[in-house]
């Protein structure tokens, strides 16, 4: 991961994260936003709606919470699958973990 920032005149949490592939073919990047609001799971009219949603495949869903839950995520309240953990990253991004049965 690189990151890039402050910019000058901005607080210390401004800045880029980015994140590129090994031959330069794709990149996701990340960018600080002092109006950010969180969105709300699930969705509630009127409110912050999901800015992006990921879907990541894990090899044991209970493994896969714990892993995120150590990397500062948090499950959701709100569960609409049995078989699939929504998870909250820091900010309150949603994303979902979900393991493909063997």
């Amino acid at each position: 991961m690189e990151q890039e920032g402050p910019r000058p005149g901005y607080p210390a949490q401004d800045g880029w994260a980015k994140l590129r592939a090994p031959d330069g073919s794709m990149k996701l990047e990340f960018q600080w936003d002092e109006r950010y609001v969180p969105p709300t799971w699930p969705t509630t009219g009127g409110e912050q709606q999901m800015m992006m949603h990921l879907d990541i495949e894990v090899d044991d869903l209970e493994e896969g919470v714990a892993w995120a839950i150590a990397a500062g995520a948090r499950v959701a309240e709100h569960q609409p699958q049995h078989d699939v953990r929504v998870m909250l990253d820091p900010a309150g991004h949603p994303f979902c973990l979900f393991a493909v049965p063997g």
